[in-house]
């Protein structure tokens, strides 16, 4: 039987139409994943790398070991950082957290990075006349100079100020100082520039940066197991990435009998931990969905 060239020719038509259709709505993209193999089984997760480069680069570089290596160690001595330790703190509908090699919450890396939390913002000038802003500058400037000095800071205007702020148990006596005064006491020459929009919020699945206080970031990390996230957590905590299996895993480690401080009776393991890229195919967005 003779076919008709023409229904050829429409067919043939409407399939490239659709193949250029699919084309333009999807991509591919490299992404990486790590895999936490744990005691109860694995958890994947994709590391935004793009919203938390140094956090990744670190977490990454104590996975594989060579975050540590001494100047000019060979690579092949790296020892993954992670392999071994524990989920030390563990508390149902809330979050598991790991990544301490004391094994109790207290231990790091031997060093600390700052958070990924907000975009930049613009430099901060003037009075110090309402909390946000209070309470920012006494997290970036302030809260490291007394840690570095055990609570007892050298400088007799700031130990003055921080009196006043105990006696007022609150951020009032830093309403009428300047943001300039406090960069002459503290001999800061970079201006305090601040907050920007939240990165990323604190929702469940999410894989973040635990801390003892703002850009205090080492090793320990934490994954939200609450139903609707932490919204109180958000810009506290660097997120640095994002669950895609395993959920059930981490769910399951979350509930496991526990002792004093949260930790579990068994411990929980974290045989290692390995990051892979992976090349993906993703959905683009359309132009107004992006701008929405």
């Amino acid at each position: 039987m003779r076919t008709n060239p023409n229904i050829n020719c429409i067919a043939l038509s409407a399939t490239l139409s659709l193949l250029f259709l699919f084309a333009g709505c999807t991509k591919k993209e490299t992404q990486l994943h790590a895999t936490i193999d744990t005691s109860m089984g694995p958890i994947v997760v994709r590391l935004l790398d793009k919203d938390a480069p140094k956090t990744v680069e670190n977490f990454v570089a104590l996975a594989d070991g060579s975050k540590l290596l001494a100047e000019g160690e060979d690579a092949s001595t790296a020892k993954p950082f992670y392999d071994g330790l524990t989920f030390h703190r563990v508390i149902p509908d809330f979050m598991i957290q790991g990544g301490d090699p004391a094994g109790n919450g207290s231990g790091g890396p031997g060093y600390t990075f700052e958070d990924e939390t907000y975009t930049e913002g613009e430099p901060l000038t003037g009075e110090i006349a309402d909390q946000d802003r209070a309470e920012f500058v006494f997290e970036q400037w302030i809260v490291p100079h007394l840690r570095e000095h055990r609570g007892e800071s050298p400088i007799e205007f700031i130990a003055k100020l921080f009196g006043e702020m105990q006696q007022a148990q609150g951020f009032d006596p830093m309403y009428d100082v300047t943001v300039e005064e406090l960069a002459e006491a503290l001999e800061k020459e970079q201006p305090i520039v601040g907050r920007g929009e939240l990165i990323n919020s604190v929702d469940y699945g999410t894989l973040c940066m635990a801390n003892a206080g703002p850009n205090t970031n080492g090793s320990q990390f934490f994954i939200v197991t609450k139903d609707g996230g932490t919204p109180w957590l958000n810009g506290k905590h660097t997120v640095f990435g994002t669950v895609i299996s395993g959920m059930d895993v981490a769910e399951a480690i979350s509930q496991v009998p526990t002792k004093a401080q949260n930790m579990p009776v068994e411990p929980v393991i974290i045989n290692s931990i390995r990051v892979n890229e992976v090349k993906v195919v993703v959905e683009e967005k359309d132009e107004e969905e992006t701008k929405s």
